[in-house]
């Protein structure tokens, strides 16, 4: 599976570098492929992340609202999720990781426009589930709705050290889930951080609130704010400085998902992604899906004996690609140690750097990279 993995992916590097010689006025059209010689060559040399700096203001400046350390200033706080400056109360605070449906019939999801990380991953029959990690989730009556656990996410919630939220959980997934401090709906505390609603029909009517979660936290014990050994899981852009991949245009993006059939599609205007999905925007209960970074993280996966269960490796680093301001950039990964953050490298072996804002990341198999698509203007 590894060899054709790296077989497809150069593949599909060809398919990128070949974006640049699109021409701009074809929207959304695929591009042509170059030779093999010239698209090496082309993203070799485009795959560098590079900073534009905004004009120095001539305004007088007092006192700096974001501090390159990560302190409190004036109540706020940088979060560990967006890097951007919110309340101290929160910013400090374990973020919910918390299972939410993309079934149709589900549809919105409650709570998923206050995610500052949203992982959506495949499962058996061909369908996705996402883990929304939501730092302000405090006025919240609905969030949801909340569904099974799969092992790889409790490695992705214990990531961000975070209080992972589930309805149940597969066979293979009950094991793992010892290493994370989770809820379960399926267990005594189930009533106390969870309920079913009239508007749905079971299986997609379980939510939970912001009341309950926290009541939820406090009958299980669990610690409130991060570990003291907790640095965070991305490195951000400071000040209003805005990271621009120097690599392909991508202002439109295909993971290649079944089912939903989701895309991202560039909105300059705003400087960010709008998600789509079942062919119209994607809306939660508050609005719109936008986010700032999008990450496609290819990885081995097999399944559990004969079952369609997938069984995903989080922890072997593969390729992958990250999108922003209307760019893309080649990438690698790497985990640290079982239970450590995943870190995201350019070609050089440099760490990148993310826009201050959300982040959307897109699990997807290494025998699947004939399935991304991603179009220039």
């Amino acid at each position: 599976m590894k060899k054709q993995g790296r077989w497809i992916l150069t593949g599909m590097v060809i398919m990128m570098a070949a974006a640049v010689l699109a021409g701009c006025g074809k929207k959304y059209e695929e591009v042509s492929v170059t030779t093999e010689t010239e698209a090496q060559t082309r993203v070799e040399e485009t795959t560098k992340a590079v900073v534009l700096e905004t004009e120095p203001s001539t305004e007088a400046v007092t006192v700096s609202e974001e501090p390159d350390e990560r302190v409190e200033v004036d109540g706020k706080i940088r979060s560990y999720l967006t890097g951007e400056m919110i309340d101290v109360k929160q910013g400090n605070r374990r973020p919910l990781a918390i299972m939410m449906s993309n079934d149709k019939e589900a549809l919105p999801q409650y709570g998923i426009n206050r995610a500052g990380v949203v992982y959506e991953a495949p499962m058996e029959g061909d369908i996705h589930r996402y883990m929304a990690l939501i730092e302000d989730y405090d006025d919240l009556e609905r969030i949801g709705s909340v569904r099974s656990c799969r092992t790889y996410f409790t490695y992705f919630a214990r990531e961000y050290d975070a209080i992972y939220a589930h309805f149940g959980q597969s066979s293979f997934a009950l094991p793992y889930l010892k290493n994370v401090d989770n809820i379960n709906g399926i267990e005594g505390i189930g009533t106390t951080a969870f309920y079913r609603s009239s508007d749905k029909k079971q299986p997609h009517n379980a939510y939970a609130s912001g009341d309950r979660i926290k009541a939820a936290i406090e009958k299980l014990g669990y610690r409130t704010e991060y570990d003291d050994s907790y640095e965070g899981h991305f490195q951000f852009a400071k000040g209003d400085e805005q990271i621009v991949p120097d690599g392909e245009i991508a202002y439109k993006v295909i993971p290649g998902y079944g089912n939903n059939d989701p895309w991202f599609e560039y909105q300059e205007k705003d400087g960010v992604y709008h998600r789509f999905q079942y062919g119209a925007h994607h809306k939660g209960n508050e609005g719109l899906i936008e986010v700032k970074n999008i990450i496609f993280q290819y990885v081995e996966w097999g399944y559990y004996a004969t079952t369609p269960y997938l069984n995903i490796n989080v922890h072997t680093g593969q390729e992958g690609f990250y999108f922003t301001n209307g760019k893309c950039q080649k990438i690698t990964w790497k985990k640290d140690g079982e239970f450590g953050v995943t870190h995201y490298y350019d070609l050089d072996g440099n760490e990148i750097t993310l826009n201050k804002g959300k982040t959307w990341i897109c699990i997807i198999g290494t025998d699947k990279y004939n399935k991304v698509k991603i179009y220039g203007k």
